[in-house]
């Protein structure tokens, strides 16, 4: 009689920001956001050199943190979500820790998109959503085997989430999304007229 298993699995993990840590207020975390590119001119002249639509921080401000309080809040709350999905993950992580390495704030208007990437020197990446318009893009993840599948055929359109080559999921504002920092993302096209507002983030184990 024949047996069928799965032998690796990928995991997302998916709460929403008030599960764990202090509570953070939807409403000032995106004044923030959007003071925080206003005012970050090192961040607004790298955008436009590096043809990236929207504003990201990711390449001015490396100290969010300390800077500004709601976001020491929020560092607080991503620590205690990442503490659970390691242990989801069943991490062993001897006499280190995962700490947080990097954060930043992303702003991504109509029509703008964020291509296939991975996170590269860390552990655990994520994100969480401070405003997700009606149309606003979701994310899409990739299967890590995608690039191994060189003769196979097309998954049928009625395939199960767990075997499609994509995934696309579609977060509302205080979710917070993680992943291993190995599995490749992108944001397609923003088709909303709002912004969509984002923070991510990455940890590293020492």
């Amino acid at each position: 009689m024949s047996e069928l298993s799965s032998i690796f699995t990928t995991r997302l993990y998916r709460a929403t920001l008030s599960e764990h840590g202090p509570a953070i207020d939807a409403r000032e975390l995106e004044a923030s956001c959007l003071s925080i590119a206003e005012d970050d001119e090192a961040g607004q002249a790298w955008c436009e050199e590096n043809d990236f639509p929207g504003y990201t921080s990711y390449a001015s401000l490396t100290d969010l943190a300390w800077r500004f309080p709601i976001f020491a809040e929020l560092v607080k709350s991503l620590d205690a979500h990442v503490g659970a999905f390691a242990e989801e993950l069943v991490f062993d992580l001897g006499e280190g820790r995962l700490i947080l390495e990097d954060i930043w704030i992303n702003i991504l208007p109509e029509g703008g998109s964020h291509s296939g990437h991975l996170h590269p020197h860390s552990v655990i990446s994520g994100t969480t959503y401070v405003a997700m318009p009606e149309g606003a893009s979701a994310i899409r993840f990739e299967d890590p085997r995608l690039p191994f599948m060189m003769a196979a055929p097309p998954r049928r359109k009625d395939a199960p989430a767990e075997l499609r080559s994509f995934s696309y999921v579609r977060p509302t504002v205080g979710d917070v999304l993680l992943w291993e920092s190995w599995l490749r993302h992108e944001v397609p096209l923003n088709t909303s007229e709002e912004e969509r507002i984002s923070v991510s983030f990455n940890y590293a184990w020492r």
